[in-house]
């Protein structure tokens, strides 16, 4: 009974998805508040605009102030990529090595 209240209260996440969900729902939600300010600000015909425009401040807005969170992910992206090469057995450079050997 101890070990499913724990597993209930506190989900199994791989490692790095829980920094991706964060990252994604904060990029997400600036856009939002970008998009119902200048939805508000527009004209009701310019919906488009108003979707664009968000886009562009969404994006800069995120480039400068989550650059901690988008190097958790990035981070989290690099061992994700390691850990897969080593469950593989590939060696980049044990390959070079191969290749001049031959």
């Amino acid at each position: 009974m101890r070990s499913l209240r724990r597993r209930l209260r506190r989900p199994y996440y791989p490692v790095g998805v829980r920094s991706w969900v964060v990252y994604s729902l904060v990029r997400i939600g600036i856009f939002a508040a970008a998009f119902a300010l200048l939805y508000w600000l527009l004209p009701q015909g310019l919906w488009w605009l108003a979707a664009i425009c968000a886009a562009l401040i969404a994006l800069s807005l995120s480039y400068i102030f989550l650059a901690g969170l988008r190097g958790r992910v990035t981070a989290d992206l690099a061992a994700r990529a390691e850990r897969r090469r080593a469950g593989r057995g590939d060696d980049p450079d044990a390959a070079a090595e191969d290749d001049e050997s031959e």
